[in-house]
């Protein structure tokens, strides 16, 4: 599939159609045809589902924001099981891409000739097999099959060793580990964006610095650690696993969460979550990250 575009579009390829459960076709219908098309009339349909079937999209000019949304995801929404895609296609964009490429990406990959704007979404750089062209893959593609050729051809500074994923590169990353299923563990040495570790099951994220809004949201399972502060909605909808947040956290902890547990700086949660006692295996948990003694007062177990 071709697109030529005389200006850049948003949400190409974009599998949640930027969320039409939340809109119901209100904000972007599926069935509209992409503007800007020279030549074509292509529906954001037409590019999903040809995604899905395993086939490369090619656009030629420049793609708009959230460029292959959630791509390689059997969305739940839309009849499907929520789980990976394991022949999902490939986008090529002759020009630039927009901010959030890849958001909540699981599988397929991107391709981009030209500048891509920040922050991503959950994709990084590796080695390309098209010449001139930056290629994009899943993190949490990379976290489900590391025996792939894609995890050792990693971008510097970047690294994947010994089931370890450390991001050293400082770009700003959303949904980051998005519907992590296995043990694996990234390691972020800066800030993450927004809704990091969203709908994990699996796995271990250490983020050395902030986080945006949303972190941990439907988190369902792994542990997601945050050396700095967070904004708002930590722990939003959050149904198991656990979070420990070192730093300050803004508004509205807790909200709509029905399970797992969050570690935090003593603050009040959107009920029914409520404060518990600290246990043994929360201070065990805190003296690792440097919190111990007196400054343990500090923090609170926050539960349903």
């Amino acid at each position: 599939m071709e697109l030529k575009l005389s200006s850049p579009q948003a949400c190409i390829g974009d599998f949640t159609y930027d969320f039409f459960w939340q809109h119901r076709g209100a904000e972007l219908n599926p069935a509209d045809v992409i503007p800007s098309q020279v030549s074509t009339s292509y529906s954001y349909e037409d590019v999903v589902e040809a995604l899905k079937k395993g086939e490369y999209v090619h656009i030629k000019g420049d793609a708009g924001k959230r460029l292959g949304s959630s791509l390689g995801v059997d969305l739940v929404f839309f009849g499907g099981s929520g789980n990976e895609l394991p022949e999902a296609g490939s986008i090529i964009v002759d020009g630039n891409a927009g901010a959030y490429l890849g958001m909540g990406m699981l599988s397929g990959a991107v391709y981009v000739k030209g500048e891509i704007n920040e922050p991503l979404g959950n994709v990084v750089q590796v080695k390309s097999d098209l010449e001139g062209y930056k290629k994009f893959v899943s993190i949490t593609w990379l976290l489900h099959h590391p025996g792939e050729k894609e995890a050792g051809s990693i971008q510097q500074p970047n690294e994947f060793k010994e089931g370890i994923l450390v991001l050293s590169d400082r770009i700003l990353r959303s949904t980051l580990a998005a519907r992590c299923m296995k043990e694996a563990k990234v390691h972020v040495k800066g800030d993450v964006g927004i809704s990091v570790g969203i709908l994990m099951r699996k796995g271990f994220v250490l983020v050395e610095g902030n986080a945006g809004m949303n972190a941990a949201a439907l988190l369902n399972g792994g542990k997601v650690v945050i050396l700095g502060d967070t904004a708002e909605f930590l722990g939003v909808e959050m149904r198991k696993g656990l979070v420990l947040v070192k730093g300050g956290c803004k508004g509205y902890v807790g909200a709509k969460m029905t399970g797992g547990r969050i570690i935090c700086r003593r603050t009040k949660p959107v009920p029914p979550v409520e404060e518990k006692r600290l246990e043994k295996e929360d201070l065990a948990l805190l003296a690792e990250f440097g919190i111990s003694g007196m400054l343990t007062m500090n923090y609170g177990r926050y539960e349903v």
